[in-house]
């Protein structure tokens, strides 16, 4: 009887002081479960900071590739005689033009990032000109032009074959050689042609150095003409 009461009296203190145990390791030695959670947590965490930065990488990466195309492409036009013969070719093949005559107006533009503008008599009404650009291999619709009643059109025209694109990658070239020998001028990045009293200039027709100053004119052939210091 003496042993069954001690046994109940103890039993309560036992439990607790297991329970204070539990809790005591509890408290320096976290369960398993909740370290593992825990470290799932930062691996998930790792993982999603791992994915962002693939994806920031494959952005700048597909940046940069269109960056260095588009570089490129920046002296691709002008150094390019077959693609300059085909954009004249194709400009000489649009069918608002078949079995007529093309005249050039006012002003036609290489650019060094595959670009050419140009303006033409309209096929129909010769009062009337619109412009065209060539980009990406492909001439565009004509967009029409507003003119004032003070600009004398006839006397800005010049007739296609006159003039050869190819020529301005000879500008180009020529041009550039000079600047070579002009301390402190920079390159052309672009050609063009200006129409006055039906004749053709070639531009740029000046080149600035950080010392001197140079006049540059080029025969319609593309070829120099003259080149002088001013």
């Amino acid at each position: 009887m003496r042993k069954s009461i001690i046994i109940i009296i103890c039993f309560p203190l036992f439990l607790g002081c297991e329970q204070i145990s539990k809790s005591i390791n509890e408290t320096f030695s976290p369960s398993d479960s909740l370290v593992s959670k825990e470290t799932n947590s930062d691996t998930k965490t790792e993982a999603k900071e791992i994915d962002v930065q693939k994806m920031i990488n494959e952005a700048l990466d597909k940046h940069n590739a269109a960056v260095k195309q588009l570089e490129n492409k920046t002296t691709v036009l002008l150094k390019d005689k077959n693609e300059l013969n085909k954009a004249e070719q194709a400009l000489k093949k649009l069918p608002q033009y078949a079995g007529k005559e093309i005249f050039v107006y006012s002003t036609l533009y290489f650019y060094n990032d595959g670009r050419i503008n140009i303006m033409l008599q309209h096929p129909e009404n010769k009062k009337y000109v619109d412009t065209y650009e060539y980009r990406n291999g492909v001439w565009s619709d004509p967009k029409p032009v507003q003119l004032s009643v003070r600009e004398d059109v006839q006397k800005r025209l010049v007739p296609l074959n006159t003039i050869s694109f190819t020529n301005a990658a000879k500008v180009f070239e020529i041009y550039n050689k000079k600047v070579e020998e002009v301390e402190g001028a920079s390159p052309a990045a672009n050609i063009y042609i200006s129409i006055w009293d039906n004749k053709i200039r070639w531009y740029p027709t000046s080149i600035s150095g950080s010392r001197e100053r140079y006049s540059i004119q080029f025969n319609d052939d593309g070829t120099l003409k003259t080149f002088t210091q001013d």
